[in-house]
């Protein structure tokens, strides 16, 4: 909420005495501070989101009777999963349970582990119409040292019905210039951002620039302008990363030496601790930033993709998955197939490419619950059902390096799973319970509370007419 204040006229009028302008100016101050003090006594208290995070597990939870989707194996049908301590214990048909276990009948419905997006801004944005809200970007063109962890709204109220639908973490990444930042990978659930964070350091997001000359008006002038800024943008970036690796020897010969919080943080960068995560759409973008991280020795990730299908020799050859930024979006080109974005996935994985799909799009954070229908789309457009499952899920945690502890249900990993109907990608199927470490998660949110609300009044006014 912004507060708007107006100074009296005679405040804004040049004053011939500087004691005239003292008085004005403190008269101002004074009402300014009167107005605050009415405003904020007489405001209605502001509730945060009712949903409270689950309390840590205290005692062996087993699920019996279910279909287990482990991912990484066969699923098994009539099965059960135990956890202990918010770690998968024990799957299996026949198990041995613990004396004090709370046993949960899940006959009938499927259990999976919760579904990763691999981009958003998840806890950064709110309304993305209001500038207030937003907490995604940082001012100039090189911030390597902006951390997105640290400013996640645990209190979000897209948190809650992005979890209503099985999606249980993400990658929230910063955005703006050339180096935005570094992404982490968070779950969706807890009372800090210490608490939702598990990789801090995921990637290191640049957004690489156009490479074709492009002759806009309005946006870069003739094709000349374009093919400079593409080549001063490149230069920069270049230099920023020599840059930075002659500080890391300095550092590494002098760990006494003045530090410099930009590049102090492109060391883990260099040594290849955290891959670059390069938004890249058109293959000469793909292929420039593939040519970039063979020079400087970095791990690399393609972010968006769209033409990844022309590049899968080069892709396979330097080991760079890619993260598809969607599959609901429209084709790049006149002369693509409406339904090309729908088959990339497909081509992909018949090519062996290591990728995984995010729902990244219009609206940020707030189309993150969509992005089971994303896998699901993809697989009635040729994906495999196994590849689709495993493009939310395992190949998503092997690409942002958490797979030791989530993607699959498989003993020792995070007991981070989804209780469902159905196939979790069928956008038919309702999620009836979610764990995030052993936790029980509040699955009540925003949307649903408006739909009880109003099918009441529904009821109602059905009732009235009845009445009448």
């Amino acid at each position: 909420m912004a507060l708007t204040f107006s100074l009296p006229m005679n405040c804004q009028t040049i004053q011939n005495g500087s004691l005239s302008m003292l008085r004005n100016t403190l008269r101002a101050k004074r009402l300014i501070a009167f107005t605050i003090a009415c405003f904020l006594f007489t405001m209605p208290a502001v509730a945060a989101v009712p949903e409270v995070p689950g309390p840590k597990q205290d005692h062996p939870i087993a699920l019996v009777g279910g279909t287990i989707h482990t991912v990484s194996g066969k699923s098994i049908t009539g099965g059960t999963l135990l956890f202990i301590d918010g770690k998968i214990a024990a799957i299996g048909q026949e198990l041995n349970l613990p004396s004090n276990v709370e046993v949960i009948d899940v006959t009938g419905k499927h259990i999976f582990p919760g579904l990763i997006d691999a981009n958003s801004n998840m806890g950064l944005v709110e309304i993305n119409a209001v500038r207030a809200t937003r907490d995604e970007r940082e001012v100039g063109s090189f911030n390597p040292n902006v951390k997105a962890h640290v400013a996640i709204n645990p209190d979000s109220e897209i948190i809650p019905t992005t979890r209503s639908n099985g999606v249980l973490l993400c990658l929230t990444a910063p955005s703006g210039g050339v180096i935005s930042g570094q992404s982490a990978v968070i779950q969706l659930d807890g009372w800090t951002y210490e608490d939702l964070t598990i990789r801090p350091g995921a990637g290191l997001h640049v957004t690489w620039p156009l490479m074709a000359p492009v002759s806009d008006w309005q946006l870069t002038g003739n094709a000349k302008d374009s093919a400079n800024a593409r080549d001063k943008n490149m230069k920069n970036l270049e230099e920023f990363f020599n840059t930075a690796r002659r500080y890391d020897e300095a550092r590494r010969n002098d760990p006494s030496a003045r530090i410099d919080l930009k590049l102090e943080s492109m060391r883990d960068v260099l040594s290849r601790k955290i891959p670059v995560i390069a938004n890249a759409e058109n293959a000469n973008q793909i292929q420039a930033a593939v040519a970039f991280s063979v020079r400087q020795k970095v791990r690399l990730i393609i972010n968006g993709g769209y033409d990844a299908i022309y590049c899968t020799d080069l892709l396979k050859q330097h080991n760079v998955p890619v993260i598809l930024g969607g599959v609901y979006r429209t084709p790049r080109r006149a002369d693509d197939f409406y339904d090309l974005p729908y088959e990339i996935p497909a081509i992909l994985e018949k090519a062996g490419v290591q990728f995984c799909i995010a729902s990244d799009g219009r609206f940020g954070a707030s189309m993150v619950r969509n992005l089971p229908f994303h896998a699901g789309t993809a697989h009635a457009y040729g994906l495999s059902i196994d590849g689709a499952l495993r493009a939310v899920t395992l190949s998503t945690a092997e690409i942002l390096g958490v797979e030791n502890q989530v993607g699959s249900l498989e003993q020792g990993k995070d007991a981070t799973l989804v209780i469902a109907d159905g196939n979790i990608l069928d956008i038919r199927t309702n999620v009836e319970a979610a764990f995030i470490q052993g936790r029980r998660v509040d699955l009540s949110d925003r949307h649903k509370k408006l739909y009880y609300k109003y099918d009441q009044r529904i009821n109602r006014q059905a009732a009235e007419q009845a009445e009448k």
